[in-house]
């Protein structure tokens, strides 16, 4: 809908062919902008074009309207973001040298000043809107300081002079959303006659997250509409703020929380916010007063995107029957895979359901295409797998889940190096404080079960002191000893990077609570694993990369000369070591409990980088080209598993050849999916290989 506004202006509606988003075009966005945040806000555009957002709640402030800036931003601000989608503009916030104590949620010592103000921002920039929100949460304390206002009557002569002008001039006017809904307060407004110059009311809900004693939406909304029809008010209630604060990563219940909202019957909702909160800014409230104000965005500041943010930019009925939360489903497993939904994961699920367990995966579905693994356990062997979409950081949900289960096998981790540099304190809370948490939740079971954890052979450190040398296309050491071997578990620790030292100091938590409470713990030091289901994303497997990339016709770059060498393990002989390993966990062998074990394919399966181009080129006809670049930090140029240990304690040997377990892979991924175009160099993780950006920047 348009209007014609009394400066010849029109309206503008939404860009032509935008998407109504994932429930129609009732469902818009909320974001604020300080001034100055030009890129942001050019950031925030592209992300509504992508997520189809047809309509976007902002604040027009008052007080920043003052600045020196002010102006200027503005005059960029609205008509930038009304060429893309219908604005909805809350004008709020008394500049404090107005207000009768210096804050934005004083009330003004001139309640007219508010509508002065207004009916010149709607001189300037009222072509760019067909509504007009008047103030924010105005029954919030930290929004309108109401003990300087008691009895709202400051609020209704200010807000009830604005609306009466502006509907005057012919603009609709929305009251501010009341946050929590109070019908009461509603019912004020009307005795203060601020109603009569109303066109929709405006309400703000965060069950969940806030809103304790929470009515739920039906009765919250049938109590205000009671209100409304009482006094003949024909005007319809929007919600013009609601969201969930993921602070504890309980990303199913977000689902959940905006299912409810975007179901609602009213003509539109309005859903906080697009991105998190910089946390190095303070709220309304102060600077981390309470620490959920900073975590409700559809993605994080770092740009990284929430579960929510990929349903709704792409609507997949997979992640959304993944999605759904059952605690039912905790009930009568017998093996919980903690990061089940990835690569290893799935084949070991896969495993274990056919010798007869069942298995509850817990996944948070942070990396894209693990749904499609998690689809494929359910419909081969449908209740045998279960499914909880949860975090290891949130350590309430992953308690109850450890309880329901004998054996645990923990695979969840941030596994990029490079996303360790980039982001450390996260590489830390994942992989040290998700790590104690499932330790936590096991020592709380009157019976704990035994626990297997998945490590790297980067707590080895670049492993510079093995003296090596060039023979053909790989490395090669010049020790006879570790040549016929490997590396050993009696070797030193030396954590190199964010990686290696939150994976290191995680495998030593869980070796810790086997000796000091007795939990039944091992520790697998994994070296590279390859195999079916696995995407082939830079940070994960370099193998199925470089086959990838060979398969979409994609360069590569390789970070040093291509000659550093890996044991390459296939990821069912991997799982045979898993699942004895757990064998003897619960059988209490003193030669597994408490131990770490070196895990890869042995000397007898070793490859450099050049050795794979030769057999990729083997399988597929030819081989990726490839540049090199400069060496990555904390990259081993030689590394072999001595999986003699294991073998001692087990019995276990790999069995699958690098020349059949390559074939397999290759065969798998021309079967299972389409290849995607490569992704943009720098994207991934892996220390080893990046895409290599085309000519003309496109990959």
């Amino acid at each position: 809908m348009t209007k014609r506004s009394p400066r010849d202006g029109k309206a503008p509606g939404p860009p032509p062919g935008a998407a109504d988003g994932p429930d129609g075009a009732r469902v818009g966005l909320v974001e604020w902008f300080a001034p100055g945040e030009y890129e942001r806000a050019e950031c925030v555009v592209q992300d509504l074009r992508r997520l189809g957002v047809r309509r976007l709640r902002t604040g027009v402030s008052w007080a920043d309207w003052l600045r020196p800036d002010g102006p200027e931003w503005y005059d960029w601000l609205l008509p930038r973001l009304a060429a893309e989608v219908e604005v909805l503009p809350c004008f709020l916030y008394t500049p404090p040298s107005m207000g009768l104590r210096p804050a934005t949620s004083s009330p003004p010592r001139d309640p007219k000043a508010f509508a002065d103000w207004l009916d010149f921002v709607l001189d300037r920039f009222g072509k760019h809107f067909e509504y007009l929100e008047l103030w924010n949460e105005p029954n919030n304390v930290s929004e309108w300081d109401y003990r300087l206002d008691p009895e709202w009557r400051l609020f209704a002569e200010m807000v009830g002079g604005a609306a009466y002008w502006a509907r005057r001039r012919g603009w609709k006017t929305v009251l501010g959303g009341m946050s929590p809904p109070a019908p009461d307060w509603l019912r004020l407004m009307f005795l203060r006659g601020v109603m009569e110059h109303i066109d929709v009311v405006g309400v703000h809900g965060f069950p969940g997250t806030w809103d304790d004693g929470w009515l739920g939406w039906p009765t919250v909304l049938g109590q205000l509409q009671e209100v409304l029809d009482a006094h003949g008010h024909a005007g319809p209630i929007w919600v013009t703020e609601t969201g969930f604060s993921t602070w504890r990563h309980q990303h199913a219940e977000c689902l959940q929380r905006f299912a409810d909202a975007a179901s609602l019957p009213v003509p539109r909702v309005y859903w906080y916010s697009l991105e998190d909160l910089d946390p190095y800014r303070p709220t309304v409230d102060g600077f981390h007063v309470d620490e959920r104000e900073y975590h409700f965005g559809l993605r994080r500041t770092n740009g990284q995107r929430k579960l929510l943010y990929r349903l709704w930019q792409q609507p997949d009925p997979a992640i959304a029957r993944c999605a759904r939360p059952g605690a039912h489903e905790r009930e009568k497993s017998t093996s919980l895979v903690i990061g089940g939904a990835g690569f290893i994961g799935t084949n070991l699920a896969h495993r274990l359901v056919q010798s007869g367990r069942t298995v509850l995966i817990y996944d948070n579905l942070s990396r894209p295409g693990v749904e499609q693994n998690l689809e494929w356990l359910r419909e081969r062997y449908g209740s045998a797998v279960r499914f909880e979409l949860g975090d290891i950081r949130d350590r309430f949900t992953l308690e109850q889940c450890v309880r329901s289960v004998r054996e645990v096998y923990h695979l969840a981790a941030q596994v990029a190096v490079t996303t360790s540099l980039a982001d450390p304190r996260e590489d830390c809370d994942v992989n040290i404080g998700g790590t104690l948490n499932v330790l936590e939740a096991l020592r709380m079971c009157a019976s704990p079960p035994a626990l297997l954890f998945t490590s790297t052979n980067k707590v080895y450190g670049d492993l510079a002191d093995i003296e090596l040398r060039r023979e053909g296309m790989r490395y090669q050491p010049v020790d006879a000893r570790v040549r016929e071997f490997g590396v050993g578990e009696q070797r030193p620790l030396d954590f190199h990077s964010p990686y290696g030292c939150s994976k290191g100091a995680a495998e030593q938590y869980v070796l810790d609570y086997c000796r000091t409470f007795g939990i039944p713990t091992t520790v697998f030091r994994m070296s590279c694993v390859y195999g079916p289901h696995q995407f082939g994303t830079e940070d994960q497997g370099w193998v199925a990369f470089f086959l990838k990339q060979a398969m979409a016709d994609g360069p590569l770059c390789i970070y040093g000369d291509g000659m550093q060498v890996r044991d390459v393990l296939f990821v069912e002989d991997l799982v045979e070591a898993m699942v004895l390993a757990q064998e003897h966990l619960r059988e209490g062998s003193p030669a597994v409990c408490g131990r770490a074990f070196n895990m890869g394919g042995g000397p007898d399966r070793v490859l450099s980088l050049l050795e794979l181009l030769d057999r990729i080129e083997e399988l597929h006809g030819h081989r990726p080209a490839a540049d090199f670049g400069p060496w990555r930090i904390a990259d081993q140029r030689y590394y072999v598993s001595d999986t003699r240990r294991f073998t001692a304690a087990t019995g276990w040997r790999a069995r699958t050849s690098v020349r059949q377990g390559i074939r397999r892979l290759y065969e798998w991924l021309r079967g299972a999916q389409p290849v995607p175009a490569a992704p943009l160099a720098g994207s991934g993780g892996s220390v080893l290989v990046a895409a290599k950006a085309a000519p003309g920047g496109k990959p």
